[in-house]
């Protein structure tokens, strides 16, 4: 997929390990919905006023017994 290719070279780019970006990219294939939900949740606590890094995090932890399955 094209949306693969651009997320692979997108985390290369940030000096992503490939290991970690391809059980990146079989996650988000096998729930996607749930990297919909994370990234539209991330967005409201940054347009809330949080840094993007401390919506991640929060986000994450929230989401973390949900992605432990997914790997």
């Amino acid at each position: 997929m094209f949306k693969n290719y651009l997320l692979r070279k997108m985390l290369a780019k940030q000096g992503v390990p490939d290991e970690q970006i391809e059980m990146f990219i079989k996650m988000m294939e096998r729930d996607p919905e749930l990297f919909k939900k994370i990234a539209e949740e991330v967005q409201q606590k940054i347009k809330s006023g949080m840094d993007q890094m401390q919506a991640g995090t929060a986000v994450m932890k929230k989401y973390e017994a949900d992605l432990k399955k997914l790997m």
